[in-house]
């Protein structure tokens, strides 16, 4: 049996559970939950992994994987899915190019909620947190302009927008990333000015992986 350190509020972890329900693992998965915080160290996280931090696996012979990229890979490779990650050629370069993409956009809106939550209100900075809602910004064009060929594959003949039926670690990673927007920054109205991107997202929302772990308070 594998154990995931996680929290349910997590776009990492979300990224994880829906590439282990892709690979047929999540029944072989036990979750343990945790307290991550950018402040204060959980020690039963830091026990498994030096930088203290969500998702965190432990496998059945003790040993730890993180972050995120390295426990999707994990998981896919150990339930036969290569759709994931595609073995190499561009369709792997792409989707680890969009990955990167999605993560990238998740570093920033978390950046920007610490600058909320964590740190104290005599020390925000508000030039700063703006600086990361522009990265989330220029990511928001970046996969808009991409959306046409992440609708391509969502397409039947007849034109009707489907749920995908082999999602690539990018097209995990970019569904969680908007999902986190909706989760955090509602205030963000990311759909306003992103029409292809919304066409995607609904389509991709449907997948019963990305159903069965949205995110929620614990």
């Amino acid at each position: 049996m594998l154990k995931l350190l996680y929290a349910p509020t997590s776009p990492y972890v979300r990224k994880v559970m829906v590439c282990a329900h892709l690979a047929g693992m999540a029944d072989q998965i036990q979750w343990l939950d945790s307290a991550a915080n950018p402040v204060r160290r959980d020690e039963r996280i830091a026990a498994h992994n030096p930088l203290a931090k969500v998702p965190t696996l432990i496998l059945a012979d003790g040993q730890s994987l993180y972050d995120s990229r390295v426990i999707c890979e994990y998981l896919a490779h150990l339930g036969g899915n290569a759709d994931l990650f595609p073995a190499v050629g561009p369709r792997r370069w792409v989707a680890l190019a969009q990955q990167a993409l999605g993560d990238g956009l998740l570093d920033a809106a978390l950046l920007a909620r610490y600058e909320r939550t964590a740190r104290p209100a005599e020390y925000q900075w508000s030039v700063w947190r703006e600086a990361q809602l522009v990265k989330v910004g220029a990511c928001l064009e970046q996969i808009e302009g991409q959306a046409g060929e992440l609708i391509n594959p969502l397409t039947d003949p007849q034109g009707a927008v489907l749920a995908a039926q082999a999602p690539t670690i990018g097209d995990v990673t970019l569904g969680c990333a908007l999902g986190y927007l909706d989760f955090r920054f509602p205030e963000l109205d990311w759909r306003a000015s992103h029409p292809r991107a919304t066409q995607w997202e609904a389509a991709f929302r449907k997948l019963p992986a990305m159903q069965a772990t949205l995110p929620h308070e614990a």
